[in-house]
């Protein structure tokens, strides 16, 4: 499902228009964001948990030379599934 098909679903479903259905799915996501953003967990009941990770800076190798290269420090999302999502798919 895209985020297009997500705001159509959403405004069917609660009977809105496209534009407030646009609007509730941006808020949704942008606070998810800034939730990782600030406390680095997002957590809602029954869905599962969005965490901010921390990678390591670290060594590898370059797939077309083959020599080896420093990997940057970075920053990415997890997602751990609770029970309730689990259990459905």
């Amino acid at each position: 499902m895209t985020k297009t098909e997500l705001v159509e679903h959403v405004a069917r479903e609660l009977e809105l228009s496209r534009v407030d259905s646009q609007k509730m799915v941006e808020t949704v996501f942008g606070k998810i964001t800034e939730g990782l953003q600030n406390d680095g967990k997002v957590q809602i009941q029954g869905f599962g948990t969005f965490l901010r990770k921390d990678r390591k800076a670290r060594m590898g190798i370059n797939p077309q030379t083959k020599q080896p290269m420093q990997i940057p420090a970075s920053r990415t999302v997890g997602f751990k599934p609770g029970q309730d999502l689990k259990s459905k798919i």
